[in-house]
């Protein structure tokens, strides 16, 4: 269980938070030097250097929108001309791409990014530019959402790209972008014009992944435990109906892959965050707001729950809360994670996610009034003391990544594994390294008082 610091504050981490865009700075610059226009994307390092290699090109977004992040937190113009000219230059097949649920990951870090440092006065206002990323993201927003699966009893869910039948967990983190498209008042359009609601697909979608994909100790299954999550949820496509639980990248159906977990522990929350700037007269054919805010709350809470318990104290998740070898490891759950051992590998890019999601329930719940929200809030805190400093912060200029012992895809053996190791460590992804930059802006937002981080932070002022 994650020993929780109670008393640790946002400003307590300002030099780790320094010293992170230090390091950051120059394996972009390092990264974008070694990258041509055409190439495989970047996913993750090798022996320190980045390489290609997966389904789709779902990180290229993570990629330039690295460097937007940097130029957000230190102002060097040199970051903002890569992020710029990179989204520019070879992001649009990503805005209209229908064979993936990976909007949010690739648009939203970059053409949302920019926008909103626009709004925020932070790059030289365009009215040509500014319509140019509302363009792009009101039609990332609308071709995610018709990716669509209608299952049995009403409601739906956005398909991974395993096909109609396939509902990923990480999908949760793509509401993003028909959030945002849907505050630009954007909608889909269907057969006959139908205007289809990306704010009724975002709210289906929440509901059938929390409904499938989250377990709440109801006993839906004998492995049913409060907080469990399912990478992936089938569905048969003849009648509607759900299957059975799948993993991907996990150990087994019936364990939790701690990312796939980590995606739903920061996708609720700031959908949480993003409904409160919805008038209430939009959520009344939804049941009202209470209802709508309860849907969002309830699987929020329980994977949240479900990483403290079974984290280790430090607060980095191994890959699988039931991967085979953690047996050897002892009482692992009541020691900091051990990075060097012969059975199973941490996953850091796990825990720059959810530190994340941590922080944005907790400040939710304390701003509603409701007191559990300090118990998150430290709890966010105290991994990200962790994961943002070494030994998993790397300082070393010539390895490419920026945060270690991050995991891909254990199952298929993707990982590299070094000289003298039984098990992959010492490597990085660009969702973690992405990840671990935009935890460090937003917890530098809040110490130097500046405007609160969101992903809709550019269209919020939009209806």
């Amino acid at each position: 269980m994650i020993k929780i610091n109670p008393t640790i504050q946002p400003a307590d981490l300002a030099p780790k938070i320094r010293k992170l865009w230090e390091a950051s700075a120059p394996k972009i610059l390092s990264i974008d030097a070694a990258e041509k226009p055409g190439d495989a994307t970047p996913v993750f390092t090798v022996a320190g250097k980045y390489t290609a290699r997966g389904w789709t090109e779902w990180t290229q977004g993570f990629v330039y929108g690295s460097a937007i992040l940097q130029y957000d937190a230190t102002s060097e113009e040199k970051f903002l001309a890569i992020g710029r000219d990179r989204t520019r230059e070879r992001m649009a097949h990503h805005i209209t791409h229908i064979g993936v649920h990976d909007h949010g990951f690739n648009n939203v870090s970059t053409y949302g990014n920019l926008l909103r440092l626009m709004v925020e006065g932070r790059i030289p206002f365009s009215a040509g530019e500014r319509d140019f990323y509302e363009l792009a993201l009101k039609c990332t927003g609308a071709v995610q959402a018709s990716r669509w699966t209608r299952i049995a009893g009403g409601g739906g869910y956005i398909y991974s790209f395993n096909g109609p039948h396939s509902l990923f967990a990480d999908t949760i983190r793509s509401l993003r972008a028909l959030a945002v498209s849907h505050s630009l008042g954007h909608v889909l359009m269907g057969e006959r014009d139908l205007r289809i609601s990306l704010l009724d697909r975002l709210l289906q979608h929440a509901k059938t992944t929390s409904d499938y994909a989250v377990f709440y100790g109801e006993g839906r299954d004998a492995y049913d435990e409060r907080g469990r999550t399912a990478h992936e949820s089938i569905f048969n496509l003849n009648d509607g109906n759900y299957r059975c639980p799948n993993s991907q990248q996990g150990y087994s159906p019936f364990t939790t892959w701690t990312r796939g977990q980590a995606w739903i522990i920061t996708g609720y929350p700031e959908q949480l965050e993003w409904i409160a700037t919805l008038d209430d007269s939009e959520l009344e054919p939804f049941g009202g707001r209470a209802a709508v805010e309860e849907l969002l709350l309830k699987p929020a809470l329980a994977t949240c729950d479900h990483y403290i318990a079974e984290t280790p104290a430090d607060g980095i998740p191994y890959w699988d809360t039931g991967a085979p070898g953690l047996h050897h490891l002892g009482d692992y759950r009541d020691k900091p994670a051990m990075i060097e051992n012969d059975f199973e590998p941490v996953d850091s890019s796990a825990a720059a996610i959810a530190a994340q999601g941590l922080l944005r329930l907790g400040r939710y719940l304390t701003q509603k009034g409701d007191t559990r929200g300090t118990r998150y809030w430290q709890a966010g805190l105290t991994v990200a003391n962790t994961v943002l400093a070494e030994p998993y912060l790397s300082t070393d200029p010539n390895h490419q990544g920026l945060i270690l012992h991050s995991i891909y895809h254990r199952p298929n053996g993707w990982d590299y594994i070094p000289p003298g190791s039984k098990i992959p460590r010492g490597e990085s992804s660009m969702w973690g390294d992405y990840h671990a930059r935009e935890l460090a802006l937003y917890l530098q937002r809040i110490i130097e008082n500046k405007p609160y981080y969101t992903f809709f932070g550019g269209v919020s002022d939009k209806r």
